[in-house]
């Protein structure tokens, strides 16, 4: 008889959950499709004045969008111009993305939204500060953002706690050059941190975020390894030994660098080898030969 009450309970308490999580159905796909047309309309609009106002409207209607009850298991992945990324602790996400202008600059927009479960939308906003920012490798905040679009969330435990989680970002830069950043996110109570002195290596003390610059025809990987635990990374090098200070002529030198996660820090790991790429599947795999368990890298 308990365990029957005990059932009875369980369907009770899923039914009042998908409830829940079916409040306002179609209010917030609506929202999104509103969203996806502003979007377009901004990628597509002839002038700066155009794209500034477009985008304006679009932010206004975003925060609109999150307000709704439960936005948070909504994906908006119809939204093919911004980045939505969750932690993989899923304890918030990263909307991100940015505006072209015609000088061949960026200007980034995001917001990070906090899962507060059923609870009232808790919002960072992302203000995009790269010009005003004299020294790249300064500590910031959410009003003071070296502004990037993020694709990728790493977690870094140490211990019992959870002390920061590690972007990976893509980060157009002018009509030269392209950046992509490694940047640490924190949050201290209410405060957003962005940085810190977690790299280790040569020429690395003291180095809150890395940032890499390279020749805008080029592309560089950044990305994490998951059967190597590792972060990698091209190696930068100029085409032309003589020329080290222009980025412009930067490109991979074939060679791959990476970080490895030991005692809480980003350890650099340099030339190393890369074998095949990872599959999302590769830390569930044990080999039945070896009788080992998989071993979660990150």
């Amino acid at each position: 008889m308990k365990f029957f009450q005990f059932n009875i309970f369980l369907v009770l308490g899923l039914l009042s959950f998908n409830l829940k999580a079916q409040q306002n159905p179609g209010k917030l796909p609506v929202f999104q499709d509103t969203l996806s047309r502003i979007s377009v309309n901004v990628v597509n609009a002839t002038s700066d004045v155009q794209k500034l106002e477009l985008n304006g409207k679009f932010v206004k209607t975003l925060v609109e969008a999150l307000k709704t009850p439960n936005s948070y298991a909504f994906p908006f992945d119809s939204l093919k111009n911004i980045s939505v990324i969750k932690s993989p602790d899923q304890a918030f996400r990263i909307l991100s993305w940015y505006v072209q202008l015609e000088n061949g600059t960026y200007r980034y927009y995001g917001a990070i939204q906090m899962n507060t479960k059923s609870g009232p939308l808790k919002l960072y906003p992302l203000i995009d500060q790269t010009e005003n920012i004299g020294d790249p490798n300064i500590l910031t905040n959410n009003q003071k953002w070296y502004g990037a679009r993020y694709y990728e969330i790493v977690p870094i435990t140490s211990g019992n706690r959870l002390p920061y989680y590690v972007l990976l970002g893509w980060k157009g830069n002018t009509q030269m050059t392209t950046k992509k950043v490694i940047e640490i996110l924190s949050f201290d109570k209410d405060n957003v941190i962005f940085g810190a002195p977690v790299f280790e290596g040569k020429e690395l003390k003291g180095k809150n975020r890395m940032i890499f610059e390279y020749a805008k025809s080029n592309a560089m990987t950044l990305k994490t390894d998951q059967k190597a635990g590792l972060i990698v990374f091209d190696h930068l090098a100029s085409f032309d030994p003589e020329i080290k200070d222009k980025f412009e002529y930067f490109g991979s030198d074939g060679t791959f660098d990476g970080f490895k996660v030991i005692g809480g820090k980003l350890k650099l790991q340099e030339d190393i080898t890369l074998n095949n790429d990872p599959d999302a599947n590769d830390e569930l795999y044990a080999d039945p030969k070896k009788n080992v368990k998989p071993i979660r890298k990150f």
